[in-house]
């Protein structure tokens, strides 16, 4: 998230008497204090949601987030998406732990739509402040932006925030659900809090006696709780040690529900064609022969669909007979202002905009006249980096099933948003949005992609025009690889320049570093909110802006090129293309210093400890490199998390293979350390397929990818071993879902040059 920059007045030098200006800074001023006044006041509880919480076979409700049936299950709401990730594991962990029952005694049930389950962290960490910072400012603002937050309650799962936001609220409500338990005991017992403790679903009196919380449910249900404390981490049972996911069952015997699994009884499938070129507008199409086709039922124009972009689709009974159908479909395009667009004028523009605009200081620090070159500059070195664009590519293909009957509408979507998709399916439908009902599935796999909700819009507006020829049957569209491909929100391209002085000694006087890009913020934000575009963009600054380094002179700026490409948020957003371009260029430092890179990191970090930490453990596992093989090493905080990662790697030709990965990581405290190893892993992965084959270009205004033959993953036979440290810490716990992808290209990079003595500066890494 993103806050608008403040603009004001040119100064004149002469006080104005204009009566409209007066009321403005009137009205400014009146509203300065009432914003004051209520951020004076407490924050908004989340605990006790609006409505009742949605529990089945004699569950009670005990606040918000739990429900406790006879027979001693107990029920936890979810408001976050499961997308691989783990959070069906790791969130009822949290209320298990408080509660004082076995974490397979827990069922979950979807959350509301209500505010207490807003993501308040993820709005939090948009705010654009150094994690050195710890001032006022950004503690007000961060108290401020919370407040927002929870009065807006938008429920969504991004930005590695799932744990972090969920630590105390889940912690809570399990604790005041155990403290009802224990007052309803007491009650019937006579007894004493004091005199009473629980374990393992049952509450226990002193002197022998118990009680199991299923008998005590209806009871608990309307006790006061009293004092509601929360367990020290030195009573945890649960939080700290590793549990097996939940969810692993199921997917491997096949009956865990992903969004394309959906069928509800007398469903029917639409496949889709879209505009190829970006902005392409939808002219005319020829119906006649595709209505013969078998088992085609409606061809639908769905361009005016909110949200949905220029397209035709095919609804048929079955999905094979839609897409043969869709791709028979004559239709005329009209490509617009785009057809002309390619990947070469989009770095042309990123390079041209650094040469004319200064862009928004982020950080700065120190005198700038040794950045220019002033003082005992003994060398002077420059470099520029550039990222492509990037598809999310997600194993399971777009899709939503949505269904219109009667003036109300189910959807079933593999969504990361449920908020903004029931915004986007009662606008598409032309009702309220009371009358939407949103099942979210499982997600194979979200990335950032499943955060939009395009295909919500679209699946809604396809389900309505279709209606008259399925009778209002429900409705599942799907996207085929190359329509995902080739019609996805992007990763930005991005260009950064470096530049840097030293003294003879080779420490690093002044360090300078541009960047420019497009801003996912401002079109996610117009996208799904209606905001304008404004102001500057955290995400796309992020992990250059707010590096360790104790560098004492340095700026970072960043500004943003519009884009004609559809942006969106990327598994670690900024930080994935940013990281590379600083932990390169730290590395280039480390060489024109005449350091070793690890020795010259550690020097920059004597006031960071934990980073110190981090790196240690990193490189004291890797080791020495085996013969015709090296290391590369990187660096780098994000979503509150430290990562070190040392590669081993080798080059035969002009192949480019990494053997294995050490990942060290410090992410506060660990709640489920088999979850944060998974992640480890996942990321390397993720971030090691961008790293050495993820690029979409652009050619004539279409993107020239269109499935994993021409953008590739990686492969099992390429993949390296994946070692994870995980440091111990009591810290308030941080995000894993992204921080294990940016460290990995630069680290490979790095490798490469103590192998080639080449240099890397593009993305993906070619030899």
């Amino acid at each position: 998230m993103t806050m608008p920059r403040p603009t004001m007045p040119p100064a004149t030098g002469q006080p104005s008497s204009s009566p409209r200006r007066r009321f403005l800074f009137g009205g400014v001023a009146v509203m300065g204090a009432l914003v004051v006044g209520w951020g004076m006041l407490p924050a908004r509880q989340r605990r006790t949601a609006s409505h009742p919480l949605p529990v089945s076979g004699g569950a009670l409700a005990l606040n918000g987030w739990v429900a406790l049936a006879p027979d001693g299950t107990v029920t936890v709401a979810m408001p976050r998406s499961e997308m691989g990730q783990g959070v069906h594991t790791a969130l009822p962990m949290l209320v298990a732990e408080e509660m004082d029952v076995p974490l397979a005694s827990v069922r979950l049930v979807q959350a509301p739509l209500d505010a207490i389950y807003g993501n308040v962290a993820m709005l939090q960490d948009g705010l654009p402040f150094h994690p050195d910072d710890d001032g006022a400012v950004k503690n007000g603002a961060r108290w401020i932006v919370g407040k927002v937050a929870r009065e807006l309650g938008i429920v969504i799962t991004g930005g590695s925030s799932s744990i972090k936001d969920a630590w105390l609220p889940m912690r809570e409500a399990g604790a005041a659900a155990r403290a009802m338990l224990v007052a309803a005991a007491c009650q019937q017992w006579h007894a004493q809090p004091d005199d009473c403790g629980t374990g393992a679903g049952h509450v226990l009196h002193r002197d022998g006696r118990t009680l199991a919380y299923g008998a005590l449910a209806a009871a608990a249900a309307t006790a006061q709780p009293g004092e509601v404390r929360l367990k020290s981490p030195a009573q945890f049972t649960l939080i700290g040690r590793p549990q097996q996911r939940r969810d692993t069952p199921a997917k491997v015997d096949g009956s865990a529900v992903f969004g394309i699994d959906v069928r509800p009884p007398g469903m029917v499938y639409a496949a889709v064609r879209m505009a190829p070129v970006i902005g392409g507008v939808f002219a005319s199409v020829d119906r006649s022969a595709t209505m013969r086709m078998p088992g085609v039922l409606q061809v639908v124009d769905f361009s005016a669909a909110y949200g949905a972009g220029a397209g035709v689709a095919v609804v048929a009974r079955t999905w094979w007979q839609a897409k043969q159908a869709a791709l028979a479909l004559a239709i005329t395009w009209r490509d617009g202002a785009n057809a002309g667009l390619a990947s070469a004028q989009v770095f042309d523009a990123l390079a041209a905009s650094l040469g004319t605009d200064a862009g928004h200081v982020y950080h700065q620090a120190g005198d700038m006249d040794l950045v220019q070159g002033g003082g005992d500059v003994a060398r002077t070195l420059g470099a520029e980096y550039r990222a492509p664009y990037l598809a999310h590519a997600a194993m399971e293909p777009v899709n939503c099933t949505a269904q219109l009957k009667d003036g109300k509408v189910h959807v079933w979507a593999p969504t990361q948003s449920p908020g903004f998709a029931v915004k986007a399916a009662a606008q598409a439908a032309g009702v309220a949005t009371e009358a939407v009902t949103l099942e979210v599935t499982l997600l194979g796999g979200g990335f950032g992609r499943r955060l939009d909700v395009d295909m919500v819009a679209q699946a809604v507006a396809i389900a309505r025009a279709a209606a008259p020829a399925t009778g209002g049957a429900p409705v599942q569209t799907i996207w085929t690889r190359e329509d995902d491909i080739g019609h996805d929100v992007y990763r930005p391209a991005a260009l950064a320049r470096f530049a840097a002085t030293l003294d003879a000694a080779g420490h690093v006087l002044g360090y300078d570093c541009t960047s420019a890009g497009g801003s996912v913020s401002h079109q996610f934000l117009a996208r799904n909110l209606g905001l304008p575009a404004a102001g500057p963009d955290k995400t796309m600054a992020e992990g250059l802006f707010d590096l360790p380094y104790e560098l004492p002179n340095q700026r970072i700026r960043h500004t943003i090129v519009d884009s004609a490409v559809p942006l969106g948020y990327w598994r670690s957003v900024g930080h994935s293309h940013n990281a590379f371009f600083k932990e390169s260029f730290i590395d280039e430092l480390a060489h024109a210093a005449g350091r070793d890179e690890v020795a010259f990191r550690r020097a920059l970090l004597a006031r960071h400890p934990r980073h110190l930490a981090v790196l240690d453990a990193a490189v004291a596992r890797a080791g020495a490199a085996p013969d015709g093989h090296a290391h590369g090493v990187a660096l780098h905080q994000s979503f509150g998390t430290i990562v070190a990662q040392v590669a081993q790697v080798s080059v035969a030709g002009t192949e480019i293979r990494v053997h294995r990965v050490v990942c060290a990581i410090d992410c506060g405290l660990a709640v489920n350390p088999n979850l944060i190893a998974q992640q480890a892993e996942s990321g390397v992965v993720f971030g090691l397929s961008a790293a050495l084959f993820g690029a979409v270009t652009i050619k004539d205004g279409k993107v020239e990818q269109s499935n994993f033959h021409d953008y590739p993953v990686l492969r099992l036979n390429q993949a390296p071993l994946v070692e994870t440290i995980i440091l111990p810490s009591a810290a308030h716990p941080e995000g894993m879902g992204e921080p294990a992808v940016p460290p990995v290209a630069p680290a490979v990079a790095n490798a490469v040059f103590k192998l080639t003595g080449r240099r890397l500066r593009s993305l993906p890494l070619t030899l």
